[in-house]
């Protein structure tokens, strides 16, 4: 496979060099930032050589190419395209600008709470065990044990503002 080849020929079908706003790739994805998406054709890119898909996630076109072929494919591409490396956390915010208000909220919503969702589980799941231990009075409830358990389960959601103000900060500050 010709990795140079794919490169050149993903360029024109990308809207050339100067439509290319970045270049970041993951274990199996080249995920590019395009100043114009319009200016992409996403059916030529499927039909080359090497290529297992393309698709347009998160304002970023994300060209499937497989593990390991990514990586050459990428070096190749940047060459190619006289861009140079840029991280993902570089591209995903460059793709977040072209983001419509409500799809921003949704993303900055994601971002505050999925951190924080298996501590929220976790707790949820020692509460529903302690009030069942508790119901069928298979434990006292002035228990020592069980008195640490039920203040431990009601942490995640005591400290609920700290964790959600904790998982917020990085954003607040780029």
């Amino acid at each position: 496979m010709d990795f140079e080849q794919i490169s050149r020929s993903l360029l024109p079908l990308l809207g050339g060099k100067e439509n290319i706003a970045s270049a970041a790739h993951c274990a199996t994805r080249l995920r590019l930032v395009l100043v114009d998406d319009a200016l992409a054709d996403q059916q030529a890119i499927g039909k080359i050589d090497g290529v297992k898909g393309c698709f347009r996630n998160a304002g970023q076109m994300q060209i499937i190419f497989g593990t390991g072929v990514v990586n050459k494919v990428y070096a190749a591409f940047i060459q190619a395209a006289g861009i140079s490396e840029s991280s993902k956390s570089e591209a995903a915010d460059l793709a977040a600008k072209k983001l419509n208000p409500f799809q921003r909220i949704a993303r900055l919503l994601s971002n505050i709470f999925v951190p924080i969702i298996p501590a929220i589980v976790a707790s949820g799941l020692l509460m529903g065990l302690l009030g069942m231990v508790k119901t069928y009075g298979w434990v006292d409830p002035s228990n020592a044990l069980y008195i640490m358990l039920d203040m431990c389960s009601s942490a995640a959601f005591i400290i609920l503002p700290i964790l959600i103000g904790f998982t917020r900060r990085p954003r607040i500050w780029r």
